[in-house]
């Protein structure tokens, strides 16, 4: 069985919302996009590299599906890294709305199928290879939640934004990480990779 992974970038306060622009996810009012262009490097894009390079397929949510959509069909080099992945490779989109997706090799998946769909798709991996979710908020809380992530690759900017969507949602269960590997970028990006180890212990100093 392969694993399904969760790379996602995010504040110090943890707002995952919008990094790449400021049209990018205004909802709520967010006024913030593109927290993330500043702080861009050559270090992040080799480990991204490296991410996609692990990828069978991908998983998204519907909004980062159009942000992606809209962008990777565009870039044809076959030899590039990221898009020759994103347009080769099966997509999933979860999705209770969209009905005629246009970027070859899309599949949608509705809410009420999406758990089981998640597990068949993962059965089907070979070895090490990964179920990626890139972005994608809603989606994510929800995998979460679930305990549905396998991995967790955070790339922590050095920003505070004190508004906007964040990664982790209010009420889940608390649970446990173990760090996996670890790196840090010219520009003091933190890259993060975590394994869920279970439900998180408590305890008091003496």
């Amino acid at each position: 069985m392969g694993k399904l992974t969760l790379t996602t970038f995010v504040t110090l306060d943890g707002v995952m919302q919008a990094p790449g622009g400021p049209e990018e996810d205004p909802s709520g009012g967010f006024a913030y996009g593109g927290w993330l262009v500043p702080f861009s490097d050559e270090g992040m894009g080799t480990f991204m590299n490296e991410v996609f390079d692990r990828a069978a397929a991908f998983l998204l949510g519907r909004r980062t599906y159009e942000i992606f959509a809209d962008y990777w069909p565009k870039v044809t080099d076959p030899t590039h890294p990221i898009a020759s992945r994103l347009n080769g490779l099966p997509k999933y989109v979860a999705s209770t709305t969209l009905e005629d997706p246009a970027w070859a090799g899309t599949t949608v998946i509705d809410g009420e199928h999406l758990q089981s769909e998640i597990m068949r798709i993962k059965d089907a991996l070979e070895g090490s290879r990964e179920l990626q979710v890139h972005g994608s908020g809603a989606l994510a809380q929800w995998l979460l939640v679930r305990d549905l992530v396998d991995e967790l690759n955070l790339l922590v900017f050095p920003v505070f934004l004190g508004a906007g969507q964040r990664l982790f949602p209010t009420g889940g269960l608390p649970t446990a990480y173990e760090l996996a590997a670890s790196r840090t970028t010219p520009n003091g990006t933190a890259i993060l990779t975590y394994r869920p180890t279970g439900r998180a212990t408590f305890g008091t100093f003496v």
